[in-house]
């Protein structure tokens, strides 16, 4: 068959996507059941330290955890328990607490799903003001450019954790408007609903953003214009033809606000599941941990049906006959007034590390804990009594590498399985339920803790929206019609991925990686506090707003100066994306 007409022809069938889904969601209950014997620690010590805090257990107590566990019985027949129960509706109880397993999860799934239609409604929200001015100008003919998206780049690269804190102080505590903490009722939802989804939902408009200038650029836009058809109208069919190649990355957003909100839920004290997954990881709590993660798995697997399903919707006919047209992308640049702004920016942002570089980043001076920013201290000091700014300067190249390399190691990896959509589409759904913290424990448990032992979980968890993405747009572009014309004239494989699909794939691709750069260096930050990555006393952004995020109200000079370089580094990223494809164009 050919490369062209694949999804032109018969309806692919279903069996090697639903074998991917199982296989991929066998291998991670498998290698959660193994945690307890992988981690390196006594199972039986971690156990024991969460029931009772005891941190010198004696080898009678020991032994008797091991007895009342079954410890001594190997992770196979665990699993073998535990699947046996699901059926009966019974998870087996917690290692921890003695409570059946089942009502517990079922109690934080609850709290989550609750939670994230609230932060979906905000990301949806945000979203469509993130693309709103381009629906506008482009549905009226008047869009004459691609821009650089330089506000969806800023809101993606807000901290959820530092946005929860800020909103949880303000108002919660200062204001008294919402509950800061516990989970009460409608009224507990909106402040970690705005925590989660305004930086979900400005990745996602940014994404958008970028993509509707290509349709106002079709033929068929341009007919429209001609016949003087409605601004409306047009706009909708312009979302129509770009929210397909988005909505792919809606799985890894709707599972990230149920399983990846831990650091939220835990400044909110909200019950959820992320949460649950964390404190039973940690404890080695084996039936909760693997109940949870299949509860992730189901909700993956689900979502990931139902996007897909929405997605040929949208296309409809088209796509199933291969008649889509081409998206024609246009050139792009960046406008004279935001080049001087992101130039400032850059300049500020070298002198400020240079700066930083001749200053010592682990003098400690207790003397002298969270001074505000003054001639000796710039950026003032943290609760240590250490310059910020010098923890700044040095931390910039560790930050921006590591980042750097796992997000490209990520994206390619997304690309190469997202080139064969039907095998990668069952473990693309799966491992996007899996949250990068779970990931990292699994590999420290093999490795250490380590900081490439930390990316290489961000890795192993962090390709899947890429490999979403590819999957997509290659999708779409293999059922347009100047692909048929191209083979029709004797192109052939190689040619068509050369000169068609991966030019159509890569640059979103890229603008996706880009964005999402912030959010990876702030996942390594959280690994590293865990005690999974990064160790201090080494300076590296993420973890200077994690370790400063708790004096954020105190002093809130600690957490300003990394989260305004985040916001730079990510407004720099996506500007150099632009002015690089307008070169090129």
């Amino acid at each position: 068959m050919s490369l062209a007409h694949a999804p032109a022809a018969a309806r692919p069938s279903l069996w090697p996507a639903a074998a991917g889904r199982v296989l991929a969601g066998g291998a991670l209950l498998g290698a959660v059941a193994l945690l307890p014997w992988l981690s390196g620690a006594d199972p039986a010590r971690t156990v024991l330290r969460a029931r009772s805090a005891d941190q010198n257990p004696t080898p009678a107590e020991l032994a008797a955890v091991r007895g009342q566990l079954g410890l001594d019985e190997g992770p196979l027949v665990h699993l073998a328990h535990w699947l046996g129960g699901l059926p009966r509706g019974d998870a087996g109880v917690s290692w921890v607490s003695g409570a059946p397993v089942m009502p517990q999860v079922g109690t934080a799934l609850s709290v989550s799903l609750t939670l994230m239609l609230g932060a979906f409604a905000v990301t949806a929200l945000v979203a469509g003001l993130v693309c709103a001015r381009t629906v506008f100008l482009g549905a009226r003919r008047r869009l004459r450019q691609d821009r650089a998206g330089t506000t969806a780049a800023v809101l993606a690269s807000l901290p959820k954790f530092l946005l929860a804190s800020v909103l949880a102080t303000v108002c919660g505590v200062w204001w008294g408007w919402f509950p800061s903490s516990g989970w009460e009722g409608p009224q507990s939802m909106l402040l970690p609903s705005l925590a989660l989804g305004i930086p979900s939902g400005a990745m996602l408009g940014g994404l958008l953003d970028q993509a509707l200038p290509a349709a106002f650029h079709e033929p068929w836009a341009r007919t429209a214009y001609a016949v003087g058809l409605p601004p409306g109208r047009i706009a909708r069919n312009a979302l129509r033809r770009t929210l397909p190649g988005v909505l792919p990355q809606l799985l890894p957003t709707v599972v990230a606000l149920v399983g990846g909100a831990v650091a939220v839920e835990k400044i909110f004290n909200i019950p959820g599941l992320g949460r649950l997954s964390l404190d039973s990881a940690v404890a080695q709590d084996l039936p909760v941990l693997q109940t949870a993660t299949l509860a992730l798995v189901l909700l993956g697997v689900s979502a990931g049906v139902v996007i897909r399903a929405l997605r040929h919707a949208l296309l409809g006919r088209t796509l199933r006959d291969g008649a889509l047209p081409a998206l024609h992308r246009p050139s792009l640049t960046v406008p004279s007034s935001l080049r001087w702004i992101t130039t400032g920016c850059a300049l500020v942002l070298l002198g400020l590390v240079t700066a930083g570089l001749l200053r010592d980043p682990l003098q400690v001076d207790t003397a002298a804990r969270l001074l505000p920013p003054s001639l000796d201290h710039p950026l003032g000091t943290d609760a240590l009594g250490r310059d910020l700014l010098a923890r700044l300067g040095h931390g910039a190249l560790r930050t921006a590498g590591v980042a750097l390399v796992v997000t490209a190691v990520s994206a390619l990896t997304g690309l190469l399985l997202g080139m064969a959509p039907r095998a990668s589409a069952g473990p693309t759904e799966v491992v996007s339920t899996l949250p990068a913290v779970l990931a990292g424990l699994l590999i420290a448990g093999v490795t250490g803790p380590s900081v490439w032992g930390a990316a290489s979980a961000v890795c192993a968890v962090g390709w899947s929206p890429y490999a979403a993405q590819t999957a997509a747009l290659l999708e779409q572009e293999r059922a347009s019609g100047h692909i048929a014309a191209s083979v029709a004239l004797g192109a052939g494989r190689l040619h068509l991925l050369r000169r068609h699909l991966l030019p159509s794939v890569v640059p979103p691709l890229l603008r996706n990686a880009l964005l999402r750069l912030p959010t990876t260096v702030l996942v390594l930050a959280s690994l590293g506090f865990l005690g999974l990555g990064e160790q201090p006393p080494t300076p590296e952004w993420g973890r200077l707003l994690s370790e400063n995020q708790p004096y954020a109200e105190l002093a809130p000079w600690t957490v300003l100066g990394p989260a305004a370089a985040l916001v730079v580094l990510s407004v720099l990223a996506v500007t150099g994306s632009v002015r690089g494809r307008g070169k090129g164009a």
